[in-house]
């Protein structure tokens, strides 16, 4: 892949959380690590699929690249332009260009707009359209493009249905004519009938606009129907990175194959007899993660030497990206697994009195 092809760079990605403890004075006695040295790169036009449990950092990791919560260290380049050091007023203009839809669309939508102040705020704070019947315009072509009726502008947020409203955040992001858009578990919160419906929206609108998505999910069948790449994440940093359908097939990390073992197949004798991995434990602390590899813990197929002590980078294993000491031995079957007792692993200083996680200040609203 060629520079020019890459619209999105990260490298070494990281945002920590300070802990802070005190009641006059607060001090800081350990740090979140919500993401910790992820590296990605993501082509302009395609779709980059995050999947990962709850809690490995996925949101944070969309979060900061496109500034909303600022990077602890690490780059975030742009279409070539560094994001961390811009300046805010740079950066707010750059924002036109990355947009991104929440999770949940009623609470993402201010309930005392309606639809046409909703559309219409970015376009008055980016200067897009001379006047209000020209960014009227704008915005009637825009609920054309996600399938609303013009005579939803009068309407609130609370007189639509769940897959309305995800449709009018998808708007929202689309008004201003972005680039990139980082879509934030976008059908979780709906039924399975209306999520294909967005699913097959932000597939047409990619094939019609051109737009580049990162789709961060824990649905592994969502993110297998409308990813180029995926990106397997696993308490704040990516284990596994691959090509859609290779990765599917033949996923390399023993993380990503217990991930896949889980995913249910439609056919009774496949199921009844197919391998299923079941995970020993919760997802350790990032707030004190293992030592060495952080799924070692869990691991069943961990090994008494390198596992504990060294962490792996991701390196090229047979047109995968994989972080783990072992991947050509596992797959080749030459390690077997065995079984793993749950281990705990507690926050440093668990026992003395609670903490307070402070997320650091954003850089003004996001529009």
């Amino acid at each position: 892949m060629s520079d020019s092809d890459i619209l999105v760079e990260v490298r070494d990605l990281k945002v920590h959380f300070p802990i802070k403890r005190g009641v006059l004075f607060d001090r800081t006695v350990g740090h979140v690590k919500a993401v910790d040295g992820v590296d990605l790169s993501i082509a302009r036009g395609k779709t980059y699929g995050l999947v990962g449990e709850s809690g490995c950092g996925k949101s944070t990791l969309g979060r900061a690249l496109l500034q909303l919560t600022p990077p602890t260290t690490g780059e975030v380049s742009f279409d070539g332009v560094e994001l961390t050091t811009l300046p805010p007023g740079k950066l707010r203009a750059m924002r036109k260009r990355m947009q991104m839809i929440f999770q949940d669309p009623m609470s993402s939508l201010d309930p005392r707009q309606n639809v046409e102040s909703i559309l219409t705020e970015g376009l008055q704070t980016h200067g897009i359209g001379g006047n209000r019947d020209e960014r009227r315009k704008i915005i009637a072509e825009t609920l054309d493009k996600v399938g609303l009726p013009r005579w939803a502008l009068s309407r609130y947020p609370h007189e639509f249905s769940g897959g309305q409203r995800q449709r009018i955040g998808i708007a929202r992001a689309l008004v201003l004519g972005p680039e990139l858009i980082v879509a934030d578990e976008p059908v979780s919160a709906l039924d399975v009938s209306i999520q294909a419906q967005v699913i097959n929206l932000l597939d047409e609108l990619q094939d019609s606009l051109g737009l580049t998505y990162l789709v961060i999910a824990h649905d592994l069948a969502v993110v297998r129907h409308i990813s180029d790449t995926v990106g397997v994440m696993y308490l704040g940093g990516l284990v596994e990175e691959a090509p859609s359908d290779r990765l599917y097939r033949e996923p390399l990390h023993p993380y990503t194959r217990a991930l896949m073992s889980a995913v249910p197949v439609p056919d009774p004798d496949v199921e009844d007899h197919r391998e299923r991995i079941l995970l020993a434990g919760d997802l350790p602390s990032p707030a004190n993660p293992p030592s060495g590899c952080r799924f070692h813990t869990r691991c069943p197929w961990a090994q008494p030497t390198r596992c504990a002590d060294e962490r792996p980078a991701l390196r090229e294993v047979g047109g995968s990206r994989v972080a783990c000491h072992w991947a050509e031995q596992i797959a080749s079957g030459e390690l077997r697994p065995h079984k793993v007792s749950a281990e705990i692993v507690r926050p440093e200083g668990e026992g003395e009195e609670p903490g307070v996680v402070s997320a650091p200040s954003e850089p003004g609203s996001f529009v």
